[in-house]
């Protein structure tokens, strides 16, 4: 069993900065959780100070009830793995996975064995031998992983592994890591800004904005009903209209759409695969500025009358030309007002 428990952190930088503020989350058992943010948002500030790299300025952070604020880095039970590798260039793999093993003072028979092992479950079996400037970036970093794997933490952290690697590399080494990660059952913490990454891989996803959570949440939950406009515009692609509500209808330019909440300012979100068009006898609502033919689908670029630019998906490009006036009529949809959900229609996505 092992669980991570972080209660009211904070870290400041001076008076003036707060990289982190009393943030509160628990890690499950087993449990991928991602933290994910914009830069500046304090992911890995956050994940440094469970590494131990970090000291918090207020909070507590423990493992399995133990708390670990006060232990250096080598003497927690967690393994860090950076964007950078950091993998030791003056030694072959073996010796950079035979490190830590080598402080704790274990036999040699028995770090040859826990190597061997650890090479085997990241797909590396017989580059013991291999220095580290000879393999390709995807390696260095299964290497990299290996190496933390192979002191057996109770707590895995992730700061971004990925973010150097071409995009099917990526998404190659991130499944690889899922399975290995669900194989073990270790508990992981990944900190990402790309929101592809956490959709593909986290049990919950945590959103983080100015130092604080946004929203927690499983991935198809946090696409479906984001709580802010934060979330909405940040996890996957949504239009944000801003506009007032009126007599019971939103109305931003030549838009309006019914919308059951007392009158007022608001933001009218809908997602590209929900907002439906069709060709306007007259003007329309919006006029189409680009379409992009994906092949399995097409993705209009509206253009609403005050210059405001939204998407719309098609299931056929070709039946749509730039210039042309068009209605739009969302299928599904929320409205957000004083930076919470004020309505969300019965299949808003």
């Amino acid at each position: 069993m092992a669980v991570l428990d972080i209660k009211g952190v904070s870290k400041f930088f001076g008076s003036a900065v707060r990289a982190v503020d009393d943030f509160d989350l628990t890690v499950g058992n087993g449990e991928l959780v991602c933290l994910l943010g914009p830069s500046g948002s304090g992911k890995s500030t956050l994940l440094r100070m469970i590494g131990g790299f970090e000291t918090p300025s207020a909070g507590s952070i423990t493992i399995d009830g133990d708390e670990v604020i006060h232990l250096p880095p080598e003497r927690r039970p967690t393994g860090m793995v950076f964007q950078s590798h950091a993998l030791w260039t003056h030694m072959n793999v073996f010796k950079n996975l035979a490190f830590g093993l080598k402080l704790r003072r274990l036999p040699a028979d028995e770090i040859r064995r826990k190597v061997e092992d650890v090479l085997k479950l990241v797909g590396l079996t017989g580059y013991g031998t291999r220095q580290t400037h000879q393999l390709s970036g995807g390696q260095q970093q299964r290497v990299a992983l290996a190496r933390s794997l192979v002191l057996e933490p109770k707590i895995l952290l992730l700061d971004e592994p990925f973010a150097s690697l071409d995009q099917h590399l990526r998404e190659r080494l991130r499944e690889e890591v899922r399975d290995i990660q669900q194989r073990m059952g270790i508990t992981t913490l990944f900190v990402t800004h790309g929101q592809d990454e956490a959709l593909s891989m986290a049990d919950r996803i945590v959103v983080m904005r100015d130092g604080r959570i946004e929203q927690v949440a499983a991935p198809d939950m946090l696409y479906r009903e984001p709580a802010t406009p934060f979330v909405a515009g940040f996890i996957g692609t949504m239009n944000l209209i801003e506009g007032e509500v009126k007599g019971g209808k939103f109305v931003r330019a030549s838009f309006s759409h019914p919308l059951p909440i007392a009158d007022g300012p608001a933001i009218f979100a809908v997602r590209p695969e929900a907002l439906a068009i069709a060709p306007a006898t007259g003007e329309g609502a919006a006029r189409i500025h680009r379409v992009t033919d994906y092949g399995t689908h097409g993705l209009v670029d509206l253009e609403l009358p005050d210059g405001t630019r939204h998407k719309a998906m098609v299931s056929e490009a070709r039946d749509w030309k730039a210039g042309q006036p068009v209605t739009l009529a969302p299928r599904a949809f929320a409205a957000y007002r004083d930076n919470a959900v004020a309505y969300r229609s019965s299949t808003a996505s």
